[in-house]
């Protein structure tokens, strides 16, 4: 694979850690093990066996937490902390480069992109969790269970088709996300105006 295809496979496959960092980094271990990346220096242990095997109970949890109410909140706050750093081992282990200050700078943007992701995600699902007591929270993550599956398939059989639908991706949950802060603005000064000017109790 040519840098451009490394940098587009890095890409797609940090947008979907965003939703799934776990099984993310499962299928980039076996695509290591079966040596159709090539993880080299600090990230080899990714095609190792028992990366494999620990990477794959912990894809399993993160896909059955996700699925229980209050449980999948709580994890997608421990998230925050966990799936950047999964997006950048994601680069690190799929870009081929000689340069550090190149591959870290890649690495970081990776980060970042999986935090985004995961950002409107975690906020989409909060606002699920208000809006519907929770009932669509498990439909929704069945969906993201699908969205990841299906990009991480794409990244690795098509990797410049998968980056194109991962930024129009981005850019869709970005608009979501902003659409409804500005839904929940709205409500919070309707609100706040019909208090103003309701009449006083009388005595």
């Amino acid at each position: 694979m040519d840098a451009a295809g490394q940098y587009a496979l890095a890409y797609a496959l940090t947008t979907t850690a965003g939703l799934r960092g776990f099984l993310t980094l499962f299928a980039a271990s076996v695509a290591a093990h079966y040596h159709v990346i090539h993880p080299a220096g600090a990230f080899s242990w990714l095609a190792s066996d028992t990366a494999t095997v620990v990477l794959g109970v912990f894809a399993l949890l993160e896909l059955g937490a996700d699925k229980v109410p209050a449980l999948d909140n709580a994890l997608h706050a421990v998230s925050f902390a966990v799936r950047p750093l999964a997006g950048a081992i994601l680069v690190g282990s799929t870009v081929q480069t000689q340069n550090p200050g190149t591959l870290y700078t890649a690495m970081a943007i990776g980060a970042l992109n999986t935090l985004l992701v995961h950002s409107s995600s975690a906020a989409a699902r909060a606002a699920s969790t208000v809006s519907t007591f929770g009932a669509a929270n498990t439909p929704i993550s069945a969906g993201e269970d699908a969205t990841s599956i299906v990009g991480i398939l794409l990244a690795f059989l098509h990797p410049y088709v998968a980056a194109i639908l991962a930024a129009l991706f981005v850019m869709t949950l970005i608009v979501i996300v902003v659409v409804i802060a500005a839904v929940r603005s709205g409500a919070r000064r309707g609100a706040a105006s019909r208090r103003q000017t309701s009449p006083p109790p009388t005595s």
